[in-house]
């Protein structure tokens, strides 16, 4: 069997990659469940001292990229489950496609799995979801808020550290291969794909 088809969604946090990714039925691979333990001694900090979850240090690529190639091509892989309240993995779940053609995958640093997925032979298709800076600010405050994440002041200071980052990680997606999409665009192109 070739490999299964990917859709790679990547996007500002707040602006609906796991929306879209599980609104499609297909099987999904949590990104972003490939985070490192917070109490790693080298993850990466920033000046204020603090771990700065949005360097793609603080993220276990390898191990992202080797359950993406799995999953593509053997139909299942072993995932890491984690916590955002604990800053640690938790435990594992298997993700399964059975026999599925298409699966998505989702999460912070989706831009990062694209040269990996095309490099393994995955047909893949790229979607950067294109949602206004302040949207994304507002849903990721309300998600963040409401799932009880971190401290409210870290919520809004980090919250605008990252609306303010967004155009460059945007610029950089579309120079990775991304196609920046409306929610609706991103919808319509992922019906047609299965």
């Amino acid at each position: 069997m070739p490999p299964r088809h990917l859709a790679l969604i990547a996007g500002a946090s707040g602006s609906g990659k796991s929306r879209l990714a599980h609104a499609t039925g297909w099987p999904v691979l949590r990104l972003d469940d490939f985070y490192r333990a917070g109490s790693a001694p080298d993850m990466p900090r920033g000046a204020n001292g603090q771990i700065d979850w949005d360097d793609i240090r603080a993220w276990d690529s390898p191990a992202a990229a080797a359950a993406l190639v799995a999953l593509a091509r053997d139909g299942a892989t072993e995932a890491p489950t984690y916590s955002i309240a604990d800053n640690a993995p938790t435990g594992t779940h298997t993700v399964s496609a059975a026999d599925s053609p298409v699966f998505a995958a989702e999460g912070i640093f989706a831009t990062a799995m694209l040269a990996p997925a095309e490099a393994a032979g995955i047909p893949v298709t790229a979607i950067w979801l294109d949602r206004g800076r302040w949207i994304t600010w507002l849903r990721r405050l309300r998600r963040d808020i409401s799932e009880y994440r971190k401290p409210l002041s870290v919520l809004w200071s980090r919250g605008h550290v990252l609306r303010r980052a967004e155009p460059a990680l945007r610029r950089a997606a579309i120079a990775a291969g991304f196609t920046p999409m409306t929610m609706r665009r991103a919808k319509a192109t992922l019906v047609a794909l299965g």
